[in-house]
């Protein structure tokens, strides 16, 4: 996906995109069957009074504004408890809500349809057929409204609750491993321990800003490797930590100094680097929100044990697809001159387990089933993967025993060690 695509689908997700779009429908159809009345070369049936017409009009606007004023109050409710229950991480995601945005455009929409309606209507601008057409496209609205009210009921349930805002936070994740797991290296090729040596005696481009790196415009970078004939050997990837003089990418070897700042622009637009972390192209931040959120069941504000142990269920089934991923087709490598570093097992594992593992340590109930889970992880995937998921495990033991105060605990913990290492 290059920059402007990127930018344009960040773009969209914003609520005020769709509320105009629509809203823009909502004036077109009013003054649509203002005008269309006179292309009808046929005479409709029956008239429809002003009268009437602008009442339903009348309604419609009234209802629409007081109906879109309450859902804002209840989405805004939602986001805050969101962010205090949840993360504010998983705010974002709240935010983006295809339904929730689908539902207030429609009443904004609704809103100017009836506003636009009663103006174009005052003004005589409606003749029999035209209120006619009117009346049938009102009527229609109505409908649409009626829909999306039963539809937002259904949804208002759900919306800013534990569970609901976990299964976002689990979807984003699971949509940015499967995406990497289609292009492991952002469609470039592995970077070798061999080749990170070369470029790292090579000319580097760093970064002129503080940020995380959201997307990098993979695009871009592999065709300036072609036009300059070079591999570019990426330092940073998609939720790295960037600041002034930090690379961000290097070449093997340094380009002529008329060519130097035009490469060094063109990589550092490549690279999109925000205040915060992005769901797309960063698994490991999606695995960070879902830890977050056991974590924060974990606090002695909520003491909610049973979340945290939902989320390291969830953890288990995104870690398990990550660990079965199969072997790349060539076709995910399509930028051979660019070498990208790959997601480590112990990073994805630390950032799924570690924070619920400290900060359980004092509960058996978690402390079992993190046990349990790295267990069943640990027959899964690569050596790396196995031995990454040992390592978590046995961290998360020491934890537990320095925290557990009753033996019975430690020795359940402690069989459960006993059987892995049999296992293996």
């Amino acid at each position: 996906m290059s920059r402007w695509q990127w930018l344009w689908r960040q773009f969209t997700r914003r609520l005020w995109f769709r509320a105009s779009l629509i809203g823009a429908l909502g004036v077109v159809a009013a003054v649509l069957a203002a005008v269309i009345e006179r292309y009808i070369p046929w005479q409709l049936p029956g008239k429809i009074g002003a009268d009437a017409v602008e009442g339903i009009l009348d309604i419609i606007a009234s209802s629409m504004l007081a109906v879109t004023t309450f859902s804002l109050s209840v989405m805004t409710s939602a986001y805050g408890s969101a962010t205090s229950n949840v993360t504010p991480r998983a705010t974002k995601l709240l935010m983006e809500d295809r339904v929730t945005q689908n539902v207030l455009s429609t009443f904004i929409g609704s809103f100017l349809f009836g506003i636009v309606g009663i103006v174009v209507l005052k003004i005589g601008a409606y003749g029999d057929r035209g209120r006619v057409i009117l009346f049938l496209v009102t009527i229609g609205v109505i409908i649409l409204i009626v829909v999306t009210l039963l539809r937002w009921i259904d949804h208002l349930t759900r919306l800013g609750r534990v569970g609901e805002t976990t299964n976002r936070v689990e979807a984003a994740a699971l949509a940015a491993l499967e995406s990497r797991i289609e292009e492991p290296y952002l469609g470039g090729l592995r970077l070798e321990e061999a080749m990170r040596a070369r470029a790292a005696k090579g000319w580097a481009v760093t970064a002129d800003s503080i940020g995380y790196v959201q997307h990098i415009d993979m695009g871009a970078l592999a065709g300036l490797a072609d036009e300059i004939g070079s591999d570019i050997v990426l330092a940073a990837i998609p939720g790295a930590f960037i600041f002034p003089n930090s690379p961000l990418a290097f070449l093997e070897q340094p380009p002529e100094d008329e060519a130097a700042n035009d490469i060094t622009e063109t990589i550092r637009r490549a690279y999109s680097i925000a205040a915060e972390r992005n769901f797309d192209q960063d698994p490991r931040f999606g695995l960070a929100v879902m830890s977050e959120i056991g974590s924060r069941a974990l606090s002695a504000a909520f003491n909610d044990s049973g979340t945290a142990i939902d989320v390291i269920g969830r953890m288990t089934r995104l870690l398990s697809i990550w660990a079965e991923r199969p072997e790349p087709a060539p076709d995910a490598m399509r930028h051979k001159r660019l070498h990208v570093p790959a997601l480590e097992s112990d990073d994805l594992l630390e950032d799924a387990f570690m924070l619920m593992a400290r900060d359980g340590a004092a509960l058996v109930e978690v402390q079992l089933r993190i046990q349990k889970a790295l267990y069943a992880l640990g027959a899964l995937g690569d050596a790396a993967f196995r031995a990454a998921a040992r390592r978590q495990a046995e961290m998360a033991f020491s934890r537990a025993e320095a925290a557990l105060t009753l033996d019975a605990d430690r020795q359940r913990l402690r069989d459960m060690q006993t059987a892995w290492q049999a296992d293996a």
